[in-house]
Protein backbone atom coordinates (compact mmCIF):
# COMPACT_ATOMS: atom_id res chain seq x y z
CA UNK A 1 0.00 0.00 0.00
CA UNK A 2 1.48 3.34 -0.94
CA UNK A 3 1.44 6.40 1.25
CA UNK A 4 -1.51 8.54 0.27
CA UNK A 5 -0.63 11.91 1.70
CA UNK A 6 -1.46 15.09 -0.08
CA UNK A 7 0.96 18.00 -0.01
CA UNK A 8 -1.53 20.02 2.02
CA UNK A 9 -1.17 17.62 5.00
CA UNK A 10 -4.32 15.59 4.56
CA UNK A 11 -4.79 12.03 5.76
CA UNK A 12 -2.02 9.50 5.15
CA UNK A 13 -4.02 6.28 4.62
CA UNK A 14 -0.96 4.11 5.09
CA UNK A 15 -0.45 5.52 8.59
CA UNK A 16 -4.17 5.35 9.34
CA UNK A 17 -4.28 1.67 8.36
CA UNK A 18 -1.23 1.01 10.54
CA UNK A 19 -3.20 2.48 13.45
CA UNK A 20 -6.21 0.30 12.58
CA UNK A 21 -4.08 -2.85 12.33
CA UNK A 22 -2.39 -2.07 15.64
CA UNK A 23 -5.75 -2.17 17.42
CA UNK A 24 -6.11 -5.84 16.54
CA UNK A 25 -2.48 -6.86 16.52
CA UNK A 26 -1.41 -8.94 19.43
CA UNK A 27 -0.94 -12.61 19.94
CA UNK A 28 -4.55 -13.27 20.96
CA UNK A 29 -6.66 -10.20 20.13
CA UNK A 30 -8.24 -11.50 16.95
CA UNK A 31 -9.19 -14.76 18.62
CA UNK A 32 -10.68 -12.90 21.57
CA UNK A 33 -12.62 -10.64 19.23
CA UNK A 34 -13.87 -13.65 17.27
CA UNK A 35 -15.16 -15.24 20.46
CA UNK A 36 -16.82 -12.03 21.65
CA UNK A 37 -18.39 -11.59 18.23
CA UNK A 38 -20.35 -14.77 18.99
CA UNK A 39 -21.66 -13.79 22.44
CA UNK A 40 -20.87 -12.23 25.83
CA UNK A 41 -18.22 -14.15 27.79
CA UNK A 42 -17.07 -14.26 31.37
CA UNK A 43 -13.33 -14.19 31.99
CA UNK A 44 -13.12 -17.86 32.96
CA UNK A 45 -15.11 -18.90 29.92
CA UNK A 46 -12.72 -17.05 27.62
CA UNK A 47 -9.73 -18.58 29.39
CA UNK A 48 -11.10 -22.09 28.86
CA UNK A 49 -12.26 -21.47 25.29
CA UNK A 50 -8.92 -20.09 24.05
CA UNK A 51 -6.51 -22.99 24.24
CA UNK A 52 -3.01 -22.07 25.37
CA UNK A 53 -3.64 -18.52 26.60
CA UNK A 54 -2.38 -17.71 30.07
CA UNK A 55 -4.41 -15.79 32.61
CA UNK A 56 -1.84 -12.98 32.52
CA UNK A 57 -1.94 -12.69 28.73
CA UNK A 58 -5.74 -12.81 28.58
CA UNK A 59 -5.92 -10.03 31.19
CA UNK A 60 -3.40 -7.91 29.27
CA UNK A 61 -5.13 -8.37 25.91
CA UNK A 62 -8.58 -7.66 27.37
CA UNK A 63 -7.27 -4.47 29.02
CA UNK A 64 -5.81 -3.25 25.73
CA UNK A 65 -9.01 -4.01 23.82
CA UNK A 66 -11.01 -2.22 26.50
CA UNK A 67 -8.75 0.84 26.50
CA UNK A 68 -9.06 1.00 22.70
CA UNK A 69 -12.85 0.99 23.02
CA UNK A 70 -13.37 -2.34 21.27
CA UNK A 71 -14.78 -4.27 24.22
CA UNK A 72 -16.61 -3.35 27.37
CA UNK A 73 -16.14 -4.90 30.79
CA UNK A 74 -19.07 -5.16 33.17
CA UNK A 75 -18.49 -6.01 36.84
CA UNK A 76 -21.50 -7.29 38.76
CA UNK A 77 -21.60 -6.65 42.50
CA UNK A 78 -22.03 -10.27 43.50
CA UNK A 79 -20.14 -12.70 45.67
CA UNK A 80 -18.07 -14.01 44.05
CA UNK A 81 -17.74 -11.07 41.64
CA UNK A 82 -18.87 -11.72 38.08
CA UNK A 83 -17.16 -9.95 35.19
CA UNK A 84 -18.47 -10.08 31.62
CA UNK A 85 -16.88 -8.92 28.39
CA UNK A 86 -18.67 -7.93 25.21
CA UNK A 87 -17.91 -6.11 22.00
CA UNK A 88 -18.76 -2.43 21.77
CA UNK A 89 -20.79 -0.96 18.92
CA UNK A 90 -17.52 0.28 17.41
CA UNK A 91 -16.17 -3.28 17.34
CA UNK A 92 -19.47 -4.71 16.09
CA UNK A 93 -18.94 -2.59 12.99
CA UNK A 94 -16.09 -5.04 12.21
CA UNK A 95 -18.73 -7.78 11.82
CA UNK A 96 -18.76 -7.66 7.99
CA UNK A 97 -14.96 -7.94 8.01
CA UNK A 98 -15.14 -11.00 10.27
CA UNK A 99 -17.84 -12.52 8.07
CA UNK A 100 -15.71 -11.89 4.97
CA UNK A 101 -12.74 -13.57 6.65
CA UNK A 102 -14.89 -16.57 7.61
CA UNK A 103 -16.18 -16.81 4.04
CA UNK A 104 -12.62 -16.58 2.69
CA UNK A 105 -11.51 -19.32 5.11
CA UNK A 106 -14.39 -21.58 4.08
CA UNK A 107 -13.26 -21.24 0.48
CA UNK A 108 -9.47 -21.37 0.88
CA UNK A 109 -8.76 -22.70 4.39
CA UNK A 110 -8.26 -26.30 3.28
CA UNK A 111 -5.42 -25.17 0.98
CA UNK A 112 -3.49 -23.58 3.88
CA UNK A 113 -0.89 -25.92 5.40
CA UNK A 114 -1.54 -26.87 9.01
CA UNK A 115 1.12 -25.54 11.34
CA UNK A 116 1.83 -27.09 14.72
CA UNK A 117 0.39 -25.07 17.59
CA UNK A 118 3.35 -23.28 19.12
CA UNK A 119 1.55 -20.48 20.92
CA UNK A 120 1.35 -20.13 24.66
CA UNK A 121 1.55 -22.91 27.17
CA UNK A 122 0.52 -26.42 26.36
CA UNK A 123 -2.91 -27.10 27.80
CA UNK A 124 -3.11 -30.10 30.07
CA UNK A 125 -5.45 -32.89 29.03
CA UNK A 126 -8.23 -31.92 31.45
CA UNK A 127 -8.22 -28.32 30.17
CA UNK A 128 -8.17 -29.46 26.55
CA UNK A 129 -11.14 -31.76 27.04
CA UNK A 130 -13.25 -29.11 28.75
CA UNK A 131 -15.10 -26.87 26.35
CA UNK A 132 -16.45 -23.40 27.01
CA UNK A 133 -18.97 -23.20 29.83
Amino acid sequence: MENQTNDDGQINMHEEMRRAFSLLSGKWKLEIMWMLNQRIYRFGELRKAINGITQHMLTAQLRELESDGLISRTVFAEVPPRVEYEMTAKARALGPTMEALAQWWNEYGKSVPVRPASRGRKANKTQASEGPI
